[in-house]
């Protein structure tokens, strides 16, 4: 899967329950888009639209669950629970939040990388982190690649994303880690998914800038308001 999604753009096929696009069946047309647009891969939210998406594409999917859980700020693939839901949707590759914040249940990152494995030895693991710290941290559990997804959006991370000053902190992985480095979050245009290639990124995933309209249009119109 890594060597099909090398140097190509990865699209993210989600929506909300409160956004217009929310649907299995949806997703699965969003995603066929994207196949005929020339991606290279799908990243997809929940067993029911992975699997109405492999109905729909040819294309390796990146398999997520987002489920909030009170007693944790992580919502990307957080438990035992979300794993077992996409190895039965049969996804290529499954992404999990490999911050270092606390976990649900009190469970520990390197056992979900053990159960994994033991349940499908096949399916490849993508760590969604904020930092340098934690790419290195998840190189070292057995991840088989690493994604910026997450930098931005947490506390340690809060005052930065992989764009800022000319990818710095991209680049700052790639000299620190030997796994593909994928870029993700705050891809807005083609330039910036240009220049993480350039850098050095394994892949980009693009997702709000190109399967979100509701997004894509709030700014547009708030654009043209401050105009």
């Amino acid at each position: 899967m890594l060597d099909r999604i090398k140097d190509g753009i990865v699209v993210s096929c989600q929506a909300l329950e409160d956004e217009p696009l929310h649907g299995s069946n949806i997703m699965g047309r969003v995603a066929l888009a994207a196949q005929q647009g020339g991606a290279n891969g799908i990243r997809s939210n929940s067993s029911e639209d992975i699997k109405e998406i492999k109905k729909n594409v040819v294309l390796p999917i990146i398999g997520i669950v987002k489920r909030n859980y009170k007693d944790s700020d992580i919502y990307i693939t957080p438990t035992i629970k979300e794993i077992e839901e996409l190895i039965s949707s049969e996804c290529e590759m499954i992404a999990l939040d490999a911050t270092d914040r606390k976990r649900p249940n009190n469970e520990f990152l390197e056992s979900f990388i053990q159960i994994i494995k033991t349940k499908n030895s096949n399916v490849l693991l993508m760590a969604d982190i904020s930092t340098v710290s934690e790419a290195i941290e998840a190189e070292r559990l057995g991840f088989d690649c690493v994604s910026t997804t997450l930098m931005g959006y947490t506390e340690t991370s809060k005052d930065y994303n992989v764009t800022t000053n000319d990818f710095y902190y991209l680049t700052e992985i790639l000299k620190n880690v030997n796994i593909p480095l994928i870029a993700e979050g705050h891809i807005s245009t083609p330039d910036l998914a240009r220049k993480a290639l350039e850098k050095g990124a394994h892949s980009v995933v693009v997702g709000s800038a190109i399967t979100r309209p509701k997004l894509i249009t709030e700014t547009f119109v708030s654009a043209i308001k401050n105009k």
